[in-house]
């Protein structure tokens, strides 16, 4: 069994260390929330205080961080993995970066004689507990097969895509496609409620008919439809508009980048913003379904429940 360092042990970190741990493997974690260490520790996950004594002998050190520039500072910085790492350590970022953030990461410790991997996930906080997520691989072939053995516990899908970056290149076209098809869905639900439809009805239609998407299945952003979905709880995130406006930002940036036309992402895009300027960063990216409305209010939503917890 593998000695594996967590760096970042989040929504999505704290479940997928813990498989790490129910697989055989010591996992040594670190992050700076202490409601998030202790989560991880009862589950198994052996809480150290810095990256370099996660690091000390590890196999393979994964990173699940907010933001390009976390990731940048948690590799590039004296005390982080760069410069800790040994050059046995398989190094894995399952974060949604930019290009440019996972093309430094591979060029870094390309430069200092280290093995990294661009390992990006879909699947979400669902995923993540139920170890069924899809980990899109970038890197070198040998590096590529060796993080296929150390993600597998977490995994339902693992796919190489290719070589260094193809993995988050992968990543931010499929947010981008979830988050289009999340406004099909929004603005499906919706019209579906003004007509008269019973809503799990016309789920039921949709799910099996060509309407369907992973979005409709998973998030459908009406309360009573699916278990799991942030509309039976007052919108709470499963995925926060703050994380989805990022993605959606990055896969439009590289379309601004490369010269493609992302009309559809870029509403996407200017519906998260106005939520974000509107204070809702927190909730889930489903209540861009409000947008929908013909009122702007939405069943499922109430947004003095949000005012109370405040307060």
């Amino acid at each position: 069994m593998a000695i594996i360092a967590f760096i970042g042990l989040g929504h999505m970190g704290q479940p997928m260390s813990a498989h790490l741990v129910a697989a055989g493997h010591t996992v040594r974690g670190v992050d700076l929330d202490a409601s998030a260490t202790q989560a991880a520790a009862a589950r198994g996950v052996q809480i150290v205080p810095t990256i370099a004594a996660a690091l000390d002998g590890a196999d393979a050190a994964i990173t699940s961080l907010p933001k390009p520039e976390h990731v940048r500072g948690v590799y590039g910085r004296p005390d982080g993995i760069f410069a800790h790492a040994a050059s046995s350590t398989l190094l894995l970022d399952t974060s949604t970066v930019d290009v440019e953030t996972s093309q430094w990461c591979h060029r870094e410790a390309e430069a200092r004689q280290l093995s990294f991997v661009d390992a990006p996930i879909s699947g979400g906080t669902t995923g993540a507990e139920a170890h069924t997520l899809t980990f899109m691989l970038g890197g070198r072939p040998g590096d590529v097969d060796r993080a296929r053995e150390v993600v597998g516990p977490m995994a339902g899908n693992v796919i190489a895509c290719g070589a260094a970056g193809a993995g988050i290149a992968a990543k931010l076209v499929n947010n981008m496609m979830l988050f289009i098809n999340v406004l099909a869905v929004s603005e499906g639900s919706q019209l579906a409620e003004q007509l008269g439809l019973d809503a799990h009805v016309f789920w039921d239609v949709a799910r099996v008919s060509s309407g369907d998407s992973w979005a409709l299945r998973t998030w459908y952003p009406v309360p009573g439809v699916v278990d799991k979905a942030a509309a039976n709880n007052n919108f709470d995130a499963t995925f926060s508009v703050d994380l989805a406006r990022k993605d959606c930002g990055l896969a439009v940036q590289a379309g601004d980048e490369t010269g493609v036309q992302l009309p559809a992402a870029r509403l996407a895009l200017t519906q998260l913003d106005t939520l974000v300027a509107e204070g809702l960063g927190a909730k889930d990216c489903t209540l861009v379904a409000r947008f929908a409305s013909p009122d702007g209010t939405l069943r499922g939503y109430d947004p003095a429940r949000d005012a109370a917890a405040s307060h």
